[in-house]
């Protein structure tokens, strides 16, 4: 018996017009709630990243950690529980996004779980002698990076699918420069008045319980947030079938492969980074007023270049983007150890925090530009595991140096893989927008 009219399988040609119509239905969706989107994520970026800054500063918590133990190794290795924790996490929260249209309710859970963490830190701080609480924020950091490493994998996908590629770039440098300004103030706050005056009996725990807050209310943001589902998601697989794909996954696109390559290193060049502030300490002294003008000359570098960053990626590609801000990175890194004066020191800071700024924004959206949009979640979960696995290497090997050897040694070695990374993108990795001429 024949099939019915309505029970007939579509043809080739009608199954790839149906397609194309939920393609546009689904970019309508994108358009018609952009500016909602938009402002949404503003707002979440400005009080979420002005929270996050103040924990994730090189400046607050490795010196608290260092008031906490007295030893650089230890300094390295409870910083180092951070990104052990995100490593584990991002294939996991890639395999749990990947088959979903709506991300967002998982998203909002996972970004409570990280906001319960910074106020476990503030908790151990007011209630704890230093030895328990030093082991306390080791564990506390290791399950902050645990859904950190999971938020990162969604809220980037959510990106993508909020905010066209072309406006991306801005969108991160707004958030950033407003958040920025904001956590320049609250960071000269919680040096001048929080740590030198020792507020609530533990300055760094009350610079953390405001970061708490801070954080708290941007999560509310996401409530506005009208997410587009898209016409095609990959179909729930189980993770150890996921990780059995992932060669595959490198091998199809080359040019992923090399800038993976080149983010890892980038992130092994980290190693310097909780000891910029130490150096800047055992040379010009660890005043809580040192620290917050150190803060604050990193953040608002950060801060007011990320306008600029934004829109060259905008415009330029964010490997372009990659390129100069490592390369300034590394000049900062040079100059830091010719340098004896607070004033020069926060110049240095200055040029660190614009060069970590710019390369966050190109990293963060570069990898959104490779391959296809069903693959997209696993491909920012590898790329950030590999990068969560060489910053929690980082601090420990720059711990184990700085022990050993002296500051100098780990900036040296800084330099050296940064210099493989920037040879790496200049070489080995195409600008995927316009060499292909794709939209995602």
């Amino acid at each position: 018996m024949l099939a019915s009219k309505k029970e007939r399988p579509l043809s080739d040609a009608g199954a790839n017009a149906l397609t194309a119509q939920t393609e546009d239905q689904y970019r309508e969706m994108v358009e018609k709630n952009l500016l909602r989107n938009y402002l949404a994520n503003l707002v979440h970026g400005l009080l979420g990243q002005t929270g996050f800054r103040l924990v994730q500063a090189p400046t607050f918590l490795p010196a608290y950690v260092f008031t906490l133990s007295g030893s650089e190794l230890l300094v390295g290795l409870a910083l180092a529980a951070q990104p052990i924790g995100s490593a584990l996490s991002a294939l996991v929260g890639a395999n749990l996004i990947e088959h979903r249209k709506r991300v967002l309710p998982v998203g909002f859970a996972v970004g409570l779980m990280m906001r319960v963490q910074i106020l476990g830190l503030a908790l151990s701080g007011l209630f704890l002698p230093p030895q328990q609480a030093f082991w306390v924020v080791c564990v506390i950091l290791l399950l902050f990076g645990l859904f950190q490493g999971m938020q990162w994998v969604m809220f980037n996908f959510l990106m993508s699918k909020l905010i066209p590629v072309d406006r991306r770039g801005r969108l991160t440098g707004l958030k950033n420069f407003l958040a920025g300004i904001t956590a320049s103030f609250v960071a000269y706050v919680g040096g001048r008045h929080f740590i030198e005056a020792n507020t609530l009996g533990n300055g760094y725990a009350a610079t953390f319980l405001t970061a708490f807050v801070m954080t708290s209310l941007g999560l509310m943001a996401l409530l506005a947030m009208r997410e587009p589902e898209p016409p095609t998601v990959r179909p729930k697989t189980r993770l150890r079938h996921r990780f059995a794909e992932l060669p595959e996954l490198l091998r199809s696109d080359l040019d992923f492969t090399n800038f993976f390559l080149a983010r890892a290193l980038t992130a092994l060049g980290m190693i310097a980074v909780p000891f910029y502030i130490l150096y800047a300490g055992q040379v010009v002294g660890l005043s809580g007023t040192n620290i917050g003008l150190l803060t604050i000359a990193f953040m608002l570098a950060q801060t007011t270049t990320n306008l600029f960053w934004g829109t060259v990626a905008d415009r330029k590609g964010n490997r372009f983007v990659f390129i100069l801000s490592v390369a300034l990175w590394m000049v900062a890194t040079g100059t830091l150890m010719m340098t004896h004066s607070i004033v020069v020191f926060l110049g240095v800071f200055a040029c660190l925090g614009a060069g970590m700024g710019g390369y966050q924004i190109a990293s963060q959206n570069l990898v959104l530009e490779f391959g296809s949009r069903d693959d997209l979640p696993m491909r920012i979960g590898i790329s950030n595991a590999a990068t969560s696995v060489m910053m929690a290497i980082s601090p420990i090997l720059g711990g184990f140096l700085s022990e050993q050897f002296s500051f100098t040694t780990v900036f040296l070695v800084t330099l050296v893989f940064q210099s493989a990374s920037l040879a790496m993108i200049v070489l080995r990795v195409r600008e995927p927008r316009f060499q292909r001429g794709k939209i995602h």
